[in-house]
């Protein structure tokens, strides 16, 4: 599968991010709709992946503070590299505006992703939309 990823604003990725979240979140995970948007949208910068024909199939953002979030990608693109593509660019622009570190809150399912990019547990494993979820953070050098 080739894959294209793009950095923006929410303004101009709000369409794409929306579909793949609203597939893999609510409709895949369940996770009720008024939990899945937040406010803080407008003010991270959004990555989609789109594939060759370029329909959206993930999408990430990250936050002004340095937290990345709302990691997803459609069931028919999982394990071919797109997560670790986006969860890259979202580092790499956290690196470039001077973040010191990015940290997460990981579905626990999804520890052992994270860990392949140098992440590490930090805290105890909690419940969040009714799903085990444990923070993790990842320091620049």
């Amino acid at each position: 599968m080739t894959i294209n990823i793009t950095i923006n604003n929410w303004a101009v990725q709000k369409e794409a991010a929306r579909h793949v979240r609203m597939n893999v979140f609510v409709i895949e995970q369940q996770v009720p709709i008024e939990l899945e948007w937040d406010t803080m949208d407008e003010q991270c910068i959004h990555a989609v992946a789109t594939d060759e024909t370029g329909a959206a199939v993930g999408t990430g953002r990250l936050l002004p503070d340095g937290h990345i979030g709302r990691m997803a990608v459609l069931a028919t693109a999982r394990g071919q590299g797109v997560g670790g593509q986006i969860l890259m660019c979202l580092i790499c622009e956290a690196q470039e505006r001077g973040d010191k570190r990015v940290v997460l809150s990981a579905q626990r399912q999804a520890e052992g992703f994270y860990e392949r990019f140098g992440f590490k547990v930090v805290g105890e494993e909690y419940m969040e939309a009714g799903i085990n979820h444990i923070d993790m953070e990842f320091h620049f050098k």
